[in-house]
């Protein structure tokens, strides 16, 4: 039975994976992506008969994304493996494995952009209004969590993997450990101070010792990524009708909201994380509106 030599892919896929650990400084979450794309992709190729990396060809890559297709992956998820699939032969290229990359011809599916749209001001502030029992610990949990996503646009696994040690109340920041592990610090809001300093009395009562997370579970543990999203699925369901609620509906809410109101984009970009303006340009579609309703208001030529 055909294997993979040691040269052909497993030394170098190891080698990948420790660069990424180690060099790039990913995120465990990414690094597991990676390593699942490709794993996948050397699935596909050792049922098209191909044992070493060298024998990987462009037709052959084209074979993988018409069968993710055919199996009914996104062009979403295709491009996301794709990008994976070229960074590894990329790396390849730099160790000197193979001397062209059969992937740098390919070209990424077309995507088409949806707009996120964002929950209104009115909704946030009907849910944040609700008469919440913050004696309750799971209430006074979901209530800081919505605030803490809604005043500081922070993602879900930033909001899991806060520590206590990086809420510094008194100097009004928490610290957030974002993409590439990326540290950033973002204000707080008089009344998520409030909130948070309830909050820690009965988080005291059920959490276990050595728990370092501000966030955990009422039997003492570090919450979970699909605990969010019920959370703020179950709350913003009683306000909203939108088909589409998860915690990323919240960080582009946001977002739309402080541009809406005249906040800077490089600000904002600095808020969220960013990299590059580019990123945080996706969420002036929603702004486009307001400055049209002002522009239709305001122009004397916009009157019929």
């Amino acid at each position: 039975m055909n294997t993979f030599t040691t040269s052909g892919f497993f030394m170098e896929l190891t080698s990948y994976i420790e660069y990424l650990e180690l060099e790039k400084n990913y995120s465990s979450h990414t690094v597991l992506a990676y390593n699942k794309d490709l794993n996948q992709f050397i699935s596909f190729i050792r049922e098209e008969g191909v044992f070493q990396i060298k024998e990987v060809n462009y037709g052959l890559i084209r074979g993988w994304v018409t069968t993710l297709l055919e199996d009914g992956a996104s062009t979403y998820t295709v491009n996301r493996k794709m990008s994976s699939l070229k960074s590894y032969f990329k790396f390849l290229l730099k160790i000197g494995a193979i001397t062209t990359s059969p992937a740098v011809s390919y070209k990424n599916l077309k995507v088409s952009k949806k707009v996120q749209v964002p929950f209104s001001v009115e909704e946030v502030a009907q849910l944040l209004n609700f008469p919440y029992d913050t004696s309750n610990f799971v209430q006074s949990r979901d209530l800081l969590m919505i605030e803490l996503f809604y005043a500081t646009g922070i993602r879900r696994e930033e909001l899991i993997n806060i520590k206590l040690k990086d809420v510094n109340i008194a100097g009004d920041v928490v610290k957030v450990l974002g993409k590439r592990n990326k540290e950033r610090l973002v204000p707080l809001v008089y009344s998520i101070k409030i909130h948070l300093e309830e909050y820690m009395v009965l988080r005291q009562a059920v959490a276990h010792p050595l728990s370092p997370e501000l966030f955990i579970t009422s039997n003492g543990v570090k919450i979970y990524p699909s605990l969010v999203y019920r959370v703020i699925k179950s709350y913003f369901s009683k306000v909203s009708l939108k088909v589409k609620i998860s915690p990323h509906v919240l960080r582009h809410t946001f977002a739309t909201h402080l541009l809406d109101r005249g906040a800077d984009l490089n600000a904002v970009k600095e808020l969220l994380g960013h990299a590059s303006l580019s990123s945080t340009q996706i969420y002036t579609h929603s702004s486009m509106a307001t400055l049209k309703g002002v522009y239709g208001n305001s122009h004397p030529r916009s009157k019929k």
